[in-house]
């Protein structure tokens, strides 16, 4: 690779002989709520964990083995929620996406024939099929679809690091009502991640990275090491951290917390200075779903004729016009290159500056959502491979490393209290209770009392059935409290989906509860459907909500 025309990494390679000065860590998110229907064929909401592997989780993978096999050290710290594990992991899903995948190749075939007399987009269709298809491979031939499995290889090689979220990806500052909800969001979570990958995770990504003063000590009880809070959430801890957020500091029962720094985060997020607004970038929303005739794109959207994105997109960003110009992949290439020597050459001079100002060795932390890498920002997968081996062959003056890594050369952390704080809009918790969701937090905290009591009534004697729907109100629960469905209502896009998981799941609740009150029993058609159309915990107990919990 050449290593010309960046003179502030050619400087920081002539000028950094000896160790690092600093530390880069990498933190990839990868969530998305529990969807799965198999009373329907093909469901609309399916197609966000199709998109997401297609997009994201797949690329990241082939970024994962292109370094490896190059032998350029990817350290990435990588939580994979309890949901997204237990849709990737689930046999009808993966059949469904296979038959997804194997649509849009169809599908990119035939775009390949239809652009033949277009030149504006006849290489970006031959770069779709190709792409399709090399995915279709990978998931079906090279990793018999277990991406678990190759995100677990991946960690086994030093690669990752994995950590868990929540359970259902629970808002915890707003079910702190209850102790016991906080309490299931961990210790079922920790316990999805042993079933299904292996090992206690070393750390959590908090959902929305919400903290509330209390939860490290369910993180302690429940073998996890770190958490990641906003860049408020750090520089408010009391004392102050003595190098801001650039050093983790030591809570209460001796777990770790990281903050995000927001130099390397706003070069990613911010809307008028993020990499993923260049003109030449991949444009998001101008897709052949949306532009075609539905004569010919009907078999490849939503089988009642809904438009929907086939991720199949011929355009680049351009500007603030509708007047969108074609995508050009090798331009957009040139800018990946450039970006990735941009924000690698940022991340030296930050160092060299923080090192004037502070003692030891910062530590730079950057979270993303997992899905902005490729779903958002098509290139995004590229630019992470670009910046690794820019990190690793052009400047010796910072080292990325995972949390994990970093934790285990680094002990003498300071100890500090953090407040309340999130990653959401505001900073704390409007995004998941203002006027568009509230109704939902009166159901959820009266299905919370209601758990709490019939665990602590049946925690020490349970007939079978009576375990069974102890279980099952347990999941309900849990997935009534995703902050998910909260977050959709606020931001008004599948409102009414929303709407129905909250209703359902609180319905199906509150069914269950009647049965053990009135000591009737539930019907056992009813109650192995509701199993087994929600059937990720398969091994939760419903003790976990008693108060020997």
């Amino acid at each position: 690779m050449d290593d010309g025309g960046e003179p502030g990494l050619r400087s920081s390679r002539r000028r950094a002989k000896s160790a690092e000065q600093g530390y880069f860590a990498l933190i990839l998110h990868a969530h998305l709520p529990f969807v799965r229907h198999p009373e329907h064929e093909r469901f609309l909401e399916e197609i966000w964990l199709y998109e997401a592997i297609t997009e994201t989780y797949l690329p990241l993978l082939q970024v994962s083995d292109r370094l490896a096999r190059d032998r350029i050290p990817l350290r990435l710290s990588l939580s994979l929620s309890p949901p997204l594990a237990s849709m990737l992991a689930d046999p009808m899903l993966q059949a469904r996406f296979v038959k997804h995948i194997e649509r849009l190749v169809e599908l990119a075939e035939r775009e390949v024939f239809r652009t033949r007399w277009l030149p504006d987009f006849h290489d970006t269709a031959r770069l779709y099929l190709d792409k399709l298809t090399a995915c279709r491979n990978l998931y079906v031939e090279t990793y018999g679809r277990d991406l678990l499995g190759a995100f677990v290889h991946a960690a086994e090689d030093g690669r990752i690091d994995l950590m868990t979220s929540g359970a259902t990806h629970g808002f915890l500052p707003l079910l702190a009502v209850h102790p016991a909800s906080i309490r299931a969001q961990i210790q079922v979570a920790v316990q999805t991640h042993r079933r299904l990958l292996g090992g206690t995770p070393a750390g959590i990504w908090l959902p929305e990275c919400g903290y509330i003063p209390g939860v490290e000590k369910e993180l302690s009880a429940a073998g996890l090491g770190y958490f990641l809070v906003d860049t408020h959430g750090l520089l408010e801890a009391r004392p102050a951290p003595r190098s801001g957020v650039h050093e983790p500091i030591e809570v209460a029962s001796g777990v770790a917390a990281f903050g995000r720094d927001l130099d390397s985060s706003r070069s990613v997020w911010s809307a008028t200075e993020g990499y993923p607004g260049d003109p030449e970038y991949r444009d998001f929303y101008r897709d052949v779903g949306f532009d075609l005739d539905l004569d010919y794109i009907g078999p490849y959207i939503h089988p009642d004729g809904i438009r929907i994105a086939t991720g199949i997109k011929y355009h680049r960003i351009t500007g603030a016009t509708d007047d969108k110009k074609p995508y050009r992949p090798e331009k957009a290439r040139e800018r990946v290159e450039l970006h990735a020597a941009d924000f690698v050459s940022c991340r030296v001079a930050q160092v060299e500056r923080l090192r004037r100002d502070h003692p030891g060795k910062p530590l730079i932390v950057s979270p993303y959502d997992a899905e902005l890498f490729g779903h958002w920002w098509y290139e995004g997968p590229l630019f992470i491979e670009a910046v690794m081996r820019k990190m690793h062959m052009l400047q010796t003056t910072v080292k990325a490393v995972t949390l994990s890594e970093y934790l285990a050369g680094h002990r003498d952390l300071q100890k500090s209290e953090l407040s309340y704080s999130s990653w959401g809009n505001g900073g704390y918790g409007q995004v998941w209770l203002n006027e568009s969701n509230e109704w939902i937090y009166r159901h959820l905290h009266k299905a919370a009392d209601r758990m709490i009591q019939q665990a602590n009534r049946f925690a020490k004697g349970a007939g079978l059935q009576q375990e069974r729907i102890l279980n099952q109100m347990a999941r309900e629960l849990l997935l009534a409290q995703s902050s998910d469905w909260a977050f959709i209502m606020t931001n008004a896009t599948a409102v009414e989906y929303a709407v129905k998981r909250t209703h359902d799941h609180i319905s199906r609740f509150t069914r269950l509860h009647e049965s053990l009150v009135s000591g009737q029993p539930v019907d056992e058609t009813y109650l192995a459907m509701i199993e087994s159309r929600d059937n990720l915990f398969p091994d939760i107990d419903f003790r976990v909500y008693a108060d020997e919990g």
